[in-house]
Formats: structure tokens, C-alpha cells, sequence
């Protein structure tokens, strides 16, 4: 096959996130089938035919021909774009609607969509791809961004069509399943990043906060609320009627508490603090809207749900007895979110961001307890 026909039309990941709840639209996944079970696009279809495809080998495209609705359009996609490109320009030539998703499961990943939640002042930005939720929060011309991915650009974008100046950037913890972009976009802006210091690795240009401290963003103020667990310096942030409440809970579970240390023992006295935590929490009044930094699915969209909710729907915010949470959380942990612990080393300051830092943090995401 030419390279012409390679590089026929291709469809944006942008375009894909927008349309994933188009019933128009066939979602292909033509990788194989172990990559697809750890990662992959809600409600797309697999065809196990990566390697086939890698030797420009269609036959167990055309023997699955029948799988492939020819009165929708399909959006094909693999790991970067190539596989997914031949296989696209194969169906084309069968009269399929067929394009290929730009840069694949790759540029899936890059995805940032925007949501507006019913907090004054709060953007939510999904990364579908990933499962990772960050924040923009403003207020009279000014913004301070939380929990940003290393795509700095996207948040600088977000800014500029409100426009907004950014003036904070802030984690909520050290995290260890996406390389953070706070200390860049701080960098970048030369504005202050916030850190509780218990999490500051190796970091030394930072800017501490601890229980009770606020940070200023135009007329209005973020008030840190201290709730370790997840992670030793793990805040929540709130704002007004919202919570913003990092991977300290969730809509559906709450933060794992072995990313520091996988010993039972340090599981145990994490899995305690995060009782603790919630059970501070719980304090809050309940209308407070939850705005986590994690989803499992996008079932509701924007993420974002009430204290009082949770606490008849989320059985591990709802606990009352310390020792059976703690159980709870050691007998339901997952596994770790691929390559933490290189992606701690990095948001720690204990080794370089590079150019290949985006590359780790491919994957599913695992932060929760489970």
C-alpha cells in the first residue's frame, strides 16, 4: 500500500472526545487485544489485528468485515496512528466512512475538554483518556490552576479565552499517576506553586501551605484543608460551596493510600490518616459540591457530585469503624499505576523532566483505593 493512501483523512482526538457519546459513530480499536483490556476508549471495539496490520496483512480485517457497520462512521484507531491509518484507508476503499484517529491511543491520552460546574468560578478540565481531572479557578480577571497536566499549553489557552490571568499554580499532592505541570506553568508564569511541604520530595522552589492557609486569587481565596492519607501532604481546596478534593475522595471510591510505601504496615497507618481525613470532611455542610481529581468513568458529566450524596453512595466515605476501612482499603487495592514510581521521582524533583516524561503516563488510571 502507497503512502498516499496512508495518509489519508485522519480524525482529531479532539473530534473523538466530542463525538464519544455519538451513537453515529463506531469506535475500531485494531490493537491487540492485552493492550486493549488495560486501556482503551469507552465503548470502541476490538479487533485484535495490530501485528497483521504491521506487515500491511488484511486479512483478518476483511474476514471481520462483518463486525464493521457500513452505515455509521468509523473513527479507527491503534497506539500512534500508523496501523490505524491502513486499516481506515482499507476500509475506505470498501466504501466504509472510515478515518483514522490522529496519533491514536498517544494523542488519546492529550485529550483536555472543559466543563463548566455548578460552582461560581470553577472550570473542570477531563482528561478522558486518562482519567485525570484538573481545575481552573477564578475570580475578578485572575485564575489559579489545580492539578495540571504536563500540557501546560492547554491550560494557558483555557486562561486566554476567559481572559483570565493565571497567578497560582497548585497540586494538591505529589502525584504518581500523571507528571505534574504545575512547577512548569509556575515556572513558565513566574507565579507561585503550591505544595504541602510534606510532599516536596527533593523540591526546593516551591511555595509551602499548610492546614488553614488560604491562597488569594482576585477578590476571593482558596482555604487549604489538610487531609492526608493518599499521599502524607494531600490538601483539599475550598471554594465557596465547592471542594475541590484532589485523590482524597472520589465520586465512586476514595485515594489509595500505598503509593508511598507498599509495606502493610505503612498501607495500614495510610489507610488510618485517610479515615481521618474523610471523616473531617464529612464535616462539611451537605450542598458542598465535590469536585475530585480522578474519575473511573464519565458517566456524570461534569464529575462532580455533593457531600450529602456521598455519604449514602460511596460505602468507604460512609464508614464509621477505623478498622474495618482499613481492611476495606488493603483487601480492595489494584494495581499501581504504571510507572509511579519513576513519575513520583520526577514530580519530586528527584529526577529530570524530559522530553519522554509524557510517555509514562500512558495508561489507565489507578489512583483509586479500588
Amino acid at each position: 500500500m502507497s503512502k498516499t493512501d496512508q495518509a489519508k483523512p485522519t480524525m482529531d482526538p479532539d473530534e473523538l472526545a466530542a463525538r464519544r457519546d455519538d451513537e453515529e459513530l463506531f469506535i475500531l480499536d485494531v490493537r491487540n487485544e492485552d493492550d486493549y483490556e488495560e486501556w482503551r476508549v469507552d465503548d470502541s471495539h476490538n479487533l485484535p489485528i495490530y501485528d497483521e496490520l504491521l506487515e500491511e496483512n488484511f486479512e483478518g480485517l476483511e474476514s471481520s468485515l462483518d463486525e464493521i457497520p457500513k452505515d455509521k462512521e468509523i473513527a479507527v484507531i491503534c497506539v500512534a496512528g500508523v496501523t490505524s491509518a491502513r486499516a481506515a484507508s482499507f476500509l475506505r476503499d470498501r466504501g466504509y466512512d472510515a478515518r483514522s484517529v490522529g496519533d491514536g491511543m498517544n494523542g488519546w491520552g492529550q485529550v483536555h475538554v472543559a466543563y463548566d460546574v455548578d460552582v461560581e468560578g470553577v472550570t473542570q478540565i477531563v482528561r478522558p483518556g486518562t482519567g485525570c481531572l484538573s481545575y481552573l479557578v477564578a475570580d475578578e480577571g485572575e485564575a489559579a490552576i489545580v492539578d495540571p497536566s504536563l500540557y501546560v499549553d492547554e491550560y494557558r489557552s483555557f486562561a486566554a479565552e476567559r481572559d483570565l490571568e493565571i497567578v497560582a499554580a497548585i497540586d494538591t499532592h505529589a502525584h504518581a499517576d500523571h507528571v505534574s505541570g504545575a512547577p512548569l506553568l509556575a515556572y513558565e508564569l513566574d507565579v507561585p506553586y503550591h505544595l504541602h511541604p510534606a510532599d516536596e520530595g527533593e523540591l526546593e522552589d516551591y511555595s509551602a501551605i499548610e492546614d488553614g492557609d488560604t491562597i488569594t486569587v482576585g477578590e476571593r481565596s482558596l482555604e487549604v484543608v489538610y487531609t492526608p492519607g493518599h499521599t502524607p501532604g494531600s490538601v483539599s481546596l475550598a471554594w465557596g460551596g465547592g471542594l475541590l478534593s484532589g485523590d482524597t475522595l472520589f465520586i465512586r471510591s476514595v485515594g489509595r493510600p500505598d503509593l508511598e510505601g507498599s509495606d502493610e504496615t505503612d498501607v495500614r497507618e495510610g489507610a488510618s490518616e485517610l479515615f481521618d481525613s474523610l471523616d473531617r470532611l464529612e464535616e462539611c455542610d451537605g450542598d458542598t459540591v465535590v469536585l475530585p481529581g480522578h474519575f473511573s468513568d464519565e458517566e456524570i458529566r461534569p464529575l462532580a457530585t455533593t457531600i450529602g450524596d456521598l455519604e449514602s453512595e460511596n460505602d468507604l466515605f460512609g464508614m464509621d469503624d477505623r478498622e474495618a476501612f482499613v481492611q476495606a482499603i488493603v483487601d480492595g487495592l489494584s494495581d499501581e499505576p504504571a510507572n509511579y514510581n519513576q513519575i513520583k521521582a520526577i514530580n519530586w524533583g528527584k529526577e529530570p523532566l524530559t522530553d519522554d516524561a509524557a510517555d509514562l503516563e500512558l495508561g489507565p488510571n489507578n489512583c483509586a483505593a479500588n
